[in-house]
Formats: C-alpha cells, structure tokens, sequence
C-alpha cells in the first residue's frame, strides 16, 4: 500500500472514530508503530488531525468569534444555499421560531421574497428588522437580555417566555458540532440555554450549519444532535460524518 493511500484510510478510520491509536494503525496495515508515527506526523503538518499520546484525535478549531457582525461576511454562499434548504421546510401557517444565526437572516431575507402566511417568532434583531417589511408574516419578538455580540436577546426572560410559546419548527444555529460526542455547541451558557428552552419547544428542530462547523467547536454544549430530526447543510455530509449522524436518527438534507 502506497503511503499517501495509507494516510486517506487514516483520515477516513479517524473521520469514522473520533479516535485512532498507533498500535491499532500498525496491526491494521502491517508496518510498524515508527511508520504510523510518521504518518501521524505529516497529517498533523497539514492540519489533518491532533496528536495525542497513543494515537490522533480530529482536529477542531475554536474561533472564538463572537461577534454576529464578525460572521456576516462569512461563507455567504454556503449561507444563502442552506436557508434555501430551508425556506422549503417551511409552510403556510407555520409558527415558526429563528434562532440568533447569520444563516436564519439569510432564511429572513428569503421569507420576504415569498407570499406565504407564517408567524415568525425571534429573539435576533437583524430578522426582526428584516420581516418588519414582511406583509404576511405575524411577528413576535422575544426580549430579555442583550447580548450584544451576538445581535439579540437571551437570558432567564427570554427563557420565560418561549417556555409559553410552542413552535412547528425552530431553525437553530450553532458555532460548532462534534458528531463523536453528540454535542451541538454554541458560545455563551446563557445563548446555550436559551438556544435549549428554543429546540425543546418545538415539534421539529432543524440545526443549520455549513459543513465546516462539523470540525468546529464552542464553549457550551446546548443540545444534542438526536435533538433534532435533521441538519441542514450546503452539501451533503462526508461518507463518514453521514453514516454517523445516522446513529442518532437525524437526516442530513
């Protein structure tokens, strides 16, 4: 087996597990724990994997991007496709809920373009600024604490009122997914919790993410992936990362 060859089942076996072990990669491909060190090695280099002692774990970025403004100009292509994703998620006479997520401002824009009759429910002011001009949606805002950064409110009074409120769908954002450990992230405990009283109040509850989130991490684990009936994305998932979510019986659209 070629190395480069060897390397890709590596990714591909880590992709997979989370996980991969010197000593299992040296039976599994017949070479010696010194060869399997160098592969590991030269993956690290090119940002492929961590290495920690025994093995290699996946490499995660935490952006620390807290700012909403900040994430705006970013991956807007990947954006606009995912709320287009969504946008046909959604029907007349829906109630419907749009988390604080750059990627449900693009969903807002697209809700603005389209004749149908929804109430709209959000706690970011960007949305509610954008639907203000809506002549078929019924909005309602939810108020409590401002998070700045983060372009709405959230916090014990924003809790308390969608704690009385009841969704068809709730589109929910997050800064970052670890398919391994069943864990949907966010920043802040108080976005988290908010983000919580948000999924657990609706019938469906769709995460929207571009790809690139699945190798992202945040601060505060608000939900679960089996949370969620699917996750939305820009394009289908690796063969590895699909073939995980499936264990938590969550579509990949």
């Amino acid at each position: 087996m070629f190395v480069q060859e060897r390397q890709k089942k590596i990714i591909d076996l880590l992709e997979e597990n989370g996980r991969v072990l010197v000593r299992d990669l040296s039976m599994r491909f017949s070479v010696t724990e010194d060869c399997i060190r160098k592969d590991l090695a030269a993956l690290e280099k090119n940002s492929l994997l961590k290495r920690v002692y025994g093995g290699a774990v996946t490499e995660r970025i935490n952006t620390h991007q807290l700012k909403a403004e900040q994430r705006k100009d970013t991956n807007v292509a990947q954006k606009k496709i995912i709320a287009k994703k969504a946008l046909e998620l959604i029907k007349t006479g829906d109630t419907i809920f749009l988390d604080i997520s750059t990627v449900n401002v693009e969903l807002a824009r697209l809700l603005l373009n389209k004749k149908i009759k929804v109430n709209v429910i959000t706690n970011m002011i960007d949305i509610m600024n954008l639907l203000a001009a809506h002549k078929y949606a019924e909005m309602t805002f939810i108020g409590g604490t401002l998070d700045f950064a983060g372009d709405g409110f959230i916090g014990g009074l924003a809790n308390g009122l969608i704690d009385k409120l009841h969704f068809d769908a709730a589109f929910m954002g997050a800064v970052g997914i670890d398919i391994h450990k069943n864990a949907v992230y966010t920043y802040k405990p108080e976005d988290g919790l908010t983000k919580k009283k948000a999924v657990d109040s609706a019938d469906k509850a769709y995460i929207l993410a571009e790809n690139e989130k699945f190798m992202r991490s945040g601060n505060f684990l608000y939900a679960s992936l089996n949370d969620f009936i699917a996750v939305v994305t820009e394009k289908p998932l690796s063969r590895q990362a699909a073939k995980k979510i499936k264990e938590y019986r969550i579509k990949n659209l």
